[in-house]
């Protein structure tokens, strides 16, 4: 490691540099003593007067530099990391450096992955890591990401970057606050935890969860805790979805939400339920491939399925295999497949069709069906040329019995 530390003088400019295998910033209170009685004997001008003054002044304890370059190299000679500094203050006490203007680089493979200024900050380092406590700014030059904090450690070997306390990311594509990131600059990944809130510029929404990884090069937010997405438009919520886990393509516009998966519509006001489901923004459907439960609040009816598929603009819905549908007066349709026409209030149901009425008691069964569930306006049909509909009326003696 070199440390530089320059002074400036009315004779010219004079540079001490010591080098040293082991050379941790915060165990050379000696070494900086030395350098300190070199450069104020060597010149009487003002500035060496005030350093000489300061220094004698807080007994040794408290040396001011001006100048300083902090550097750390690997095994094999390439470098870590490098910081600047107009100003360096070095306690032995705390055993702590406290540099004005910090600016630097941070290494990875030879090359820089990250930029890092402060206005203050105090450093700390042991050659095999580097820690910043100040307000900081980290910026990776390679794609724009900016993550600000108050804290800042990193770890070359583990190819790990953090920022904690107060993150606040920013990026053309996304916007995030959380109390840590956690960088891999080699996988182009971060790792968000503690209060994540997450905006999305295209398509635009926002996520909130207690941990998110972005996937940069994928254009991928991965949430594996509980979340909520809430998707805008025109700047007000529009739908919003959640479920305990949920992977949000960027750049398709697509998000999976898993395990208790649900999804609310504004418009149309439809709530969908579901393990897992499939939310393409930009063709603007909702697909399930596993039982779903969807219920439309105007018209109290539920309809449940084992699969379906929702498209949003046309206020479609399109249900297959064990369709159930149940109005508020508890009035019911089964069939193999359903069509739900949600402008219309129309329903459109095919195969092994069952109608039931509580009042007056009637039971219909057929081929097809259709009609408005919640008028009980159901007209059922046989299908085939030989095919009949069949009617069961109940007594008001046997319903009242069942």
């Amino acid at each position: 490691m070199a440390y530089q530390f320059h002074k400036r003088g009315r004779q010219g400019e004079r540079k001490i540099k010591n080098y040293s295998p082991t050379p941790p910033f915060l165990f050379l209170p000696l070494i900086f003593l030395l350098i300190f009685n070199l450069v104020a004997c060597s010149d009487k001008s003002p500035l060496a007067s005030q350093e000489n003054s300061t220094a004698s002044s807080n007994e040794d304890s408290n040396l001011t530099f001006f100048d300083v370059t902090l550097e750390q190299a690997d095994e094999v000679g390439r470098p870590i990391w490098k910081v600047q500094a107009k100003k360096a203050k070095y306690t032995k006490e705390k055993q702590i450096g406290q540099a004005e203007s910090p600016y630097g680089e941070l290494y990875q493979d030879g090359k820089v992955v990250y930029q890092i200024k402060a206005d203050v900050a105090d450093i700390e380092q042991d050659g095999k890591q580097l820690f910043l406590k100040g307000r900081i700014f980290a910026t990776d030059p390679s794609n724009g990401i900016i993550l600000q904090g108050n804290e800042l450690e990193w770890r070359p070997q583990d190819d790990l970057l953090i920022v904690r306390n107060q993150i606040n990311g920013n990026h053309k594509q996304l916007q995030a606050v959380a109390q840590e990131a956690r960088v891999k600059t080699r996988e182009q990944r971060i790792e968000f935890s503690g209060g994540v809130v997450a905006n999305s510029s295209d398509p635009q929404l926002q996520v909130r969860t207690e941990h998110l990884i972005w996937n940069i090069k994928e254009e991928k937010l991965i949430g594996n805790r509980p979340l909520e997405i809430d998707r805008y438009k025109d700047n007000k919520i529009s739908d919003r979805g959640k479920g305990n886990s949920a992977e949000v393509n960027l750049k398709t516009k697509i998000a999976t939400i898993k395990q208790n998966a649900q999804l609310e519509l504004l418009d149309p006001p439809v709530q969908i339920i579901s393990n897992s489901m499939t939310w393409n923004m930009k063709a603007e459907t909702v697909t399930t491939n596993s039982p779903v439960r969807m219920f439309q609040r105007a018209e109290n009816l539920t309809v449940t399925a084992n699969q379906g598929e929702m498209k949003i603009p046309q206020k479609t819905v399109y249900l297959t295999g064990n369709v159930n549908a149940i109005g508020q007066r508890r009035q019911s349709l089964k069939s193999n497949t359903l069509t739900w026409y949600l402008d219309n209030k129309l329903v459109e149901a095919q195969g092994n069709v069952v109608y039931q009425q509580v009042d007056p008691r009637l039971n219909f069964t057929g081929e097809t069906a259709v009609g408005n569930l919640q008028t009980e306006n159901i007209v059922v049909k046989g299908g085939s040329s030989s095919g009949r509909v069949v009617t069961e009326i109940i007594p008001q003696e046997r319903a009242n019995r069942q």
